[in-house]
C-alpha cells in the first residue's frame, strides 16, 4: 500500500486529474505494486525554496512495504520517478527533490487493524 505524496509551488492547474491518474499509474507500475493499492496526495500553489531557488520545484515523498527498503532499489525508482515528472511537469531534474521512506506492514493501518502478510 504505497503512499506518494508530492508538495509543489506550481499552481493547480498543472495537477488536472489526468495528470493524478498518470502519476498514480506510473508510480505503481515503477514499484510493482497494483493500482488499486496506490494512496496519492498533491499538495500545490505551496511556498517552497529548493536549492536557494523558489523557481517552480517538486518534493516528492514515496513511502512503501517492501519496495523502498534499499539504496539499489531507490536508484532505480528514482531514475524512473525523475524521467516521469521532468516529462509531465517540464521541471529540469534539479527543481525536483524525492524522498523514500521505507514502511512495514504494521505502520499502516485499514479496516480498524493493520496491515499484513499471510
Amino acid at each position: 500500500m504505497p503512499f506518494i505524496d508530492l508538495e509543489s509551488n506550481l499552481p493547480a492547474s498543472k495537477f488536472t486529474e489526468e495528470f493524478l491518474k498518470k502519476l498514480c499509474s506510473t508510480t505503481a507500475a515503477i514499484l510493482g505494486k497494483p493500482e488499486d493499492r496506490m494512496n496519492l496526495s498533491v499538495k500545490s500553489g505551496l511556498a517552497m525554496l529548493i536549492a536557494g531557488s523558489t523557481a517552480p520545484c517538486v518534493q516528492l515523498c514515496v513511502s512503501a512495504i517492501g519496495v523502498t527498503d534499499t539504496a539499489e532499489k531507490n536508484k532505480e525508482h528514482s531514475a524512473k520517478i525523475f524521467s516521469f515528472l521532468t516529462q509531465e511537469l517540464g521541471l529540469s531534474e534539479d527543481r525536483i527533490v524525492i524522498r523514500f521512506y521505507p514502511l512495514e506492514p504494521w505502520q499502516v493501518g485499514k479496516k480498524g487493524t493493520v496491515m499484513t502478510f499471510l
